[in-house]
């Protein structure tokens, strides 16, 4: 009983569950129905499903059925008025067709247009894409072609900024692509080569610099002596400001530097040619003549990349061995002063480009490897003079090798470099050029001697006499008062060879010039070289000549007149040497002249020398006179040889008159 009201149950929920699916059905839109139907299957009632389906069709259809029998008529009517329209649409029908027909032929030159455009608006997307990516490209080929024509036109230092713009600011933009891969592959190539050619500029540049040292410092030299004609005639007229104004360069001048140092000079390595200028005209500075932006450009490209101390050991490695041949002098140096100016020249022109790298590069060369240049230098250089100057027996070429001296000195001063042992081998060599001024003078008094007639010089007018009183310092009352014609009592080597001492005492002056020297140094100098030329030159000179075997007595006489006047003459030439030195005789160590012991020692060899000529002349006239010693009676007359003798005794007694008052011949006179 209750299995079959739950049977009922069961068939009754059933029933409401297909009444429920069946108006799901009715009311869902067919493309969702298949959940709806899931459920249906689901269950196991589908077949009882299926006849309910079945009933409700036909209750569906039964009531299509009643409604198209209630609307019949106008249905009859519709289809009537559908029929109409039916051919009325095959006119449109045919009217669209024919519409479309024309509007496809019309259109196919559109169509053909719209490819195109569409062709073009492809290419024209591709092309703006295309410019996008050039846009990005472009500056890195532009920076690229601009760092290859900068090193094409080795401008080196630009080259590097320009390579690391590339490196890190526009490479990295584009790096995908395949070209700028290479680009950043060549990179360190390119800084290398850019190492290289500085380097090979810098060789080129150093090359150049020793081929033209001598001109620089020719140059340099010029400039000095230029300044000091300034500074003498500043001197001389303190008052005239006015005048072409002489340019000295400054070493560490600021804007000499700012001009010099930009590693962007486009200049080209080497020597400026610069023509030769007349000395009136204002000499170039030594700097100028050089363009320094090899050196600046190297350095700082090795800076840049970090190579800075291997560019300055090898700067100053190849500057060292440049100097070594600099300070080499040519073997044949002493013979003209050219070999001496042009080895200055070069020595000047080496550290005057050194200290102008000094001065502008910040650190490339110091101090310390300057001085050491500089030491190395200065005694390899006096090593040299003494050897060369050694050979020099010419006084001009010894005096004009001493101004050059001066001026290589004085040159290098200017730059500030310690010139006190040149000045102290000047003082040796100024010792050897007294003994070449000795040598000369030697010949000179020779000269002088040999020409002389040893006869007292004749005076016929005024003019001739004021012309010889002012040539020799003569004074003689008696003489004066005597009228012309006259004579005075000394030949005509006396004011020749008192003129010859002045002439000599001048070049012993020349040499001390511009030697800083104190006066006392100076009149020091002058009087003991002046001492040399009496005791030793003079004295010789004279010796000779008395010693000779074909001069005569009256040659003695005269010899002893004159060296009394000369020997009269040296208190003059003390005031002489007091009056171009200032310096007093009676200063402490002032030295004396010894002109009267070499005079008087002349005039006492030669009264000897009369003394044995005489002698040797009695006894040659006793020896020949032929006397007959065994006569027995006196002769009538004197002998013939006798009488000879007496008047040769006579004649030469008569020249002694002339004679000053000498003790020897007194004694001779009284022993005969």
């Amino acid at each position: 009983m209750e299995r079959g009201k739950m049977a009922e149950l069961e068939s009754l929920e059933t029933a409401a569950e297909h009444e429920r699916i069946l108006r799901e059905i009715e009311s869902t839109d067919t493309a969702c129905i298949g959940p709806t139907l899931r459920s249906v299957y689901d269950g196991e009632e589908h077949g009882r499903f299926m006849e309910k389906l079945e009933a409700r069709i036909r209750n569906h259809d039964r009531e299509i059925e009643k409604m198209c029998n209630f609307h019949y008529q106008g249905f009859v009517d519709s289809i009537t008025e559908l029929l109409k329209v039916r051919g009325e649409a095959q006119k449109l029908k045919n009217q669209v067709t024919d519409t479309n027909r024309k509007l496809q032929n019309e259109g196919k030159e559109l169509i053909i247009a719209m490819e195109e455009l569409k062709q073009c608006r492809l290419q024209q997307r591709n092309i703006s894409a295309t410019v996008d990516k050039l846009t990005l490209c472009l500056p890195v080929l532009e920076m690229y072609s601009k760092l290859r024509e900068q090193m094409k036109s080795k401008r080196h230092y630009p080259a590097l900024k320009t390579l690391e713009h590339l490196e890190h600011t526009y490479l990295p933009q584009v790096s995908h692509y395949r070209f700028c891969k290479i680009m950043v592959d060549n990179i360190p190539k390119l800084r290398e080569e850019i190492k290289e050619v500085s380097m090979s500029d810098l060789k080129d540049f150093l090359e150049s610099i020793r081929k033209h040292s001598d001109k620089i410092g020719e140059t340099a030299m010029k400039q000095a002596q230029q300044q000091r004609n300034l500074d003498n005639i500043v001197s001389q007229h303190p008052r005239i400001s006015g005048g072409k104004k002489f340019k000295k360069e400054a070493c560490a001048s600021s804007d000499l530097e700012v001009k010099n140092t930009s590693p962007m000079s486009e200049q080209d390595s080497g020597i400026l040619d610069v023509e030769d200028e007349d000395e009136d005209e204002e000499v170039p500075g030594a700097q100028d003549l050089v363009d320094f932006s090899p050196v600046y450009r190297c350095l700082h490209i090795y800076s840049v990349l970090g190579a800075r101390e291997t560019f300055e050991y090898y700067y100053r490695k190849q500057r060292r061995k440049q100097a070594r041949l600099v300070l080499q002098p040519p073997s044949n140096m002493h013979e003209t002063l050219d070999g001496y100016r042009k080895y200055f020249n070069q020595i000047v022109g080496f550290f005057v480009v050194e200290d102008h790298i000094l001065h502008t590069t910040q650190g490339l060369v110091n101090r310390a490897y300057i001085d050491e240049l500089w030491e190395m230098a200065l005694s390899k250089t006096i090593a040299a003079l003494r050897t060369h100057s050694s050979y020099c027996s010419d006084p001009s070429l010894v005096l004009d090798l001493k101004n050059l001296i001066v001026l290589f000195a004085d040159t290098l001063q200017g730059y500030g470099f310690p010139v006190n042992q040149l000045f102290d081998m000047l003082l040796e060599i100024q010792d050897q050029y007294s003994e070449t001024l000795l040598k000369k003078w030697s010949g000179v008094f020779r000269n002088i001697l040999d020409s002389d007639n040893y006869s007292p010089i004749p005076v016929t007018n005024e003019e001739v006499y004021k012309k010889i009183v002012g040539q020799f310092p003569f004074q003689d009352a008696e003489l004066e008062k005597q009228p012309f014609p006259k004579k005075f009592p000394f030949s005509e080597f006396v004011p020749k060879v008192y003129n010859q001492i002045k002439e000599f005492i001048y070049a012993c002056l020349k040499f001390s010039e511009d030697l800083h020297l104190s006066s006392t140094e100076v009149d020091d100098m002058i009087r003991k070289s002046t001492n040399l030329l009496l005791t030793r030159t003079l004295s010789n000179c004279l010796q000779n000549v008395i010693k000779r075997k074909n001069v005569g007595l009256t040659e003695l006489v005269q010899i002893i007149i004159n060296t009394t006047h000369l020997e009269k003459s040296c208190k003059f030439l003390e005031e002489f040497i007091t009056n171009i030195t200032n310096v007093l005789p009676e200063t402490v160590h002032t030295t004396k002249l010894y002109g009267t012991t070499t005079f008087k020692d002349a005039r006492h060899a030669a009264e000897e020398e009369i003394y044995t000529n005489l002698n040797q002349k009695i006894d040659q006239f006793l020896q020949l006179a032929d006397y007959d010693w065994m006569a027995m009676e006196p002769s009538s007359k004197a002998s013939d040889y006798l009488v000879d003798l007496i008047g040769f005794l006579r004649s030469t007694f008569a020249v002694f008159t002339h004679l000053p008052v000498s003790p020897c011949l007194c004694c001779y006179c009284n022993q005969k």
